[in-house]
């Protein structure tokens, strides 16, 4: 993991402690945004980068959750919340990069506020789409406040710049069905799958 890379999953865990300790209080919209895309879960889902588990609250009780992070620290307070909710599900410490599932494995593959975060985002999206049965759908929300101004000015001295998840899942083979963006702009929710 490079340096850039790890500063970012170093400030993702630290913000993921304070919400946990009460510190951080999770606006109403971005909390409506998690419920609508937890809502669409079905079957066998895998949350990739699941963090300390803010989704978990969230998801319908028919699912068969599966949660991945890379962090084992914020991994322990995902199973700690889950547990505590009553929600039964699979931890798994790992790198959505290179996941160590079998092809084709889940229904639903969902990944929230962590694809920016992500070295490798195609990769990543690749990797989701092989552990995704065909017909089945990836429900992702990020921050895109790089592709609005003056954001769009820094981006494009970036030797990699970064591009919108929809555009970033369509060249990893899935079909968009709906994206829209929220909070003037800065976070675009995608709903896509993966053909039949």
């Amino acid at each position: 993991m490079d340096s850039q890379a790890e500063q970012d999953r170093r400030f993702r865990i630290r913000g993921a402690l304070r919400r946990d300790r009460g510190e951080i209080l999770e606006g109403i919209a971005l909390r409506h945004t998690r419920e609508i895309l937890c809502a669409g879960a079905r079957g066998r889902t895998l949350e990739v980068a699941v963090g300390s588990g803010p989704n978990l609250r969230h998801y319908p009780p028919q699912i068969r959750l599966t949660a991945l992070d890379a962090d084992a620290e914020a991994l322990a307070l995902a199973r700690e919340r889950a547990e505590e909710l009553g929600l039964p599900a699979r931890f798994l410490e790992g790198d959505v990069q290179a996941l160590d599932l079998p092809d084709e494995s889940f229904e639903t593959v969902m990944c929230t506020f962590a694809l920016d975060a992500i070295p490798d985002q195609e990769r990543a999206l690749r990797e989701m789409y092989r552990v995704l049965a065909p017909g089945g759908r990836l429900l992702m929300a990020d921050r895109i406040e790089y592709a609005r101004f003056p954001g769009r000015l820094l981006e494009r001295r970036r030797e990699r710049p970064r591009r919108l998840p929809r555009d970033v899942a369509v060249d990893a083979g899935f079909r968009v069905g709906h994206h829209d963006r929220l909070f003037f702009g800065l976070v675009e929710r995608v709903v896509a799958h993966r053909p039949a």
